[in-house]
Parts: structure tokens; sequence; C-alpha cells
């Protein structure tokens, strides 16, 4: 499927509509492959025990799927997280970034359904995995 949304694109997506966090997120990647997003990690993001929280790296999950679908649609702002599930698999490093590489399963009229592996910078293997459903709004007619 031909990309609607280069990593440009959806760089700029989020500086116009989620302006909020958007500063925390830089798109690495966005190809037939996926999209590739990165959290920059900063105080804020961390727990008690040296290691980023549950909820930023739910968060990072969420933002990487969804751009990814947009990657595919465009910028359709109403496509929302239907479900989610995540496993914590190994603790991140507490001072450095996390990545997250998300990819598209399904992508149908109105569900989309993919898989995103988070990464700390310097651990090879994913330190969290998530699978997660997207509903995307109908098409004004």
């Amino acid at each position: 499927m031909e990309l609607q949304m280069d990593a440009a694109a959806l760089q700029g997506f989020l500086a116009r509509d989620f302006g909020q966090v958007a500063a925390e997120f830089v798109v690495e990647r966005a190809d037939a492959a996926g999209v590739c997003l990165r959290l920059k990690v900063a105080e804020r993001h961390l727990r008690p025990g040296g290691t980023v929280s549950g909820p930023a790296m739910f968060g990072l999950a969420d933002v990487a799927m969804y751009l990814a679908i947009l990657s595919r649609i465009g910028p359709v702002a109403l496509a929302v997280t239907t479900n989610c599930s995540i496993d914590f698999m190994r603790k991140p490093a507490a001072g450095r970034d996390v990545r997250a590489e998300a990819r598209v399963l399904k992508l149908g009229k109105t569900l989309a359904v993919g898989d995103v592996l988070l990464f700390s910078d310097g651990q090879a293997e994913p330190v969290a995995r998530a699978g997660l459903t997207y509903a995307i709004p109908p098409e004004k007619g």
C-alpha cells in the first residue's frame, strides 16, 4: 500500500494537532514496513528504581501505532484506540531513549490492527511488546 504520509508529514501532524506532546517524539522512519518513533526520555518519564515508567512506554506504543496507521490512511485525527495489550519484558535503561517499531498487520475500512516492539537504546532485545486495535471513522460521503 502506498504511503499517504512520510516521516516529515507525520512529525508535522504531531506538532500541529498534538502540540502538547509532540516535542517528546521523533518520527525516525515511515515506510512500507511501518513507523519507527523515538521517545526522548526525560526525568518526567522515569519511575523509582531507575527505569522508564509503564505509562510512558504505553504512550509511546500507542502514538507509534497511531502514526503507522495515519501513514497509510492520511491525517485522520479521529482514529482512536479501541484496544491495547502490552507486555513489559525487560527493564529499559533510565538514561536512554526508547524506540518503537510499529507495523500495521491489517488495515480495514473501520478497524486497524497492529503490533509494536519497544527497544531501549543500547539493548538488542525488546523491552516491551504491544498489540493494538484502532477504530477508523467512516469516510464522509
